[in-house]
């Protein structure tokens, strides 16, 4: 009971942080406005979070933790190669261009430190890079895609910048600078079997060698 009142306690602290970083900005919001914002002492956020940073990459984290949750699952029924790429697809793209991925993109891009966004690099694409790498390497092993192009030995890492591209686009930029609003579930369904089918035709598996 006390470990899931902590939890509950950590995604209230993290949702007020959110609501602050919307209204303030990276460099405006501090552990101590967060702390009274919340109704909670210094001392907790720090042995929670060790520091501001820490705050934000829990922030980031937790962001991601439907994504993770998803390749996780798709782990243990033991799914590899496209199968999990059709699944994941929808859960990133909605985690993507979401309310607080937008806080946290447009918070980073007003931090001149380049701080914030070194983090959520970090904690965000680059390490669902490592796993998306994977699944792109089991698709070649399974002959799902092609290894080789115009006779050049395609990567699993190069697979997966070509698919976050056909897959997000300049959506995110869109939704940050507030041009379009969230996507409905039937459009990034589209999106994702569209971005698929092209990464598919692009590398198909008559190419793997």
């Amino acid at each position: 009971m006390a470990r899931q009142s902590r939890t509950i306690r950590a995604e209230e602290i993290e949702e007020i942080a959110c609501r602050l970083l919307e209204e303030l900005g990276f460099a405006g919001v501090g552990m101590q406005a967060i702390a009274r914002a919340a109704k909670a002492s210094n001392e907790t956020l720090y042995r929670l979070y060790g520091d501001k940073m820490g705050l934000f990459r829990a922030l980031i984290t937790r962001n991601g933790a439907r994504l993770w949750g998803t390749l996780d699952d798709a782990d243990e029924r033991g799914e590899r190669g496209l199968v999990v790429l059709r699944a994941v697809g929808p859960v990133l793209l909605t985690m993507l261009l979401s309310d607080r991925s937008v806080a946290l993109n447009r918070a980073a891009a007003a931090d001149p430190s380049g701080a914030l966004g070194r983090t959520l690099a970090e904690a965000g694409r680059n390490a669902a890079s490592v796993k998306l790498n994977q699944i792109m390497a089991d698709a070649q092993e399974a002959g799902e895609l092609g290894r080789q192009r115009d006779g050049r030995e395609v990567t699993p890492r190069e697979l997966t910048e070509l698919w976050l591209d056909l897959l997000t686009g300049s959506l995110q930029v869109r939704r940050v600078t507030g041009a379009i609003q969230p996507l409905t579930p039937e459009q990034i369904g589209l999106r994702n079997l569209r971005a698929l089918d092209a990464l598919v035709r692009l590398y198909p598996p008559a190419l793997a060698g």
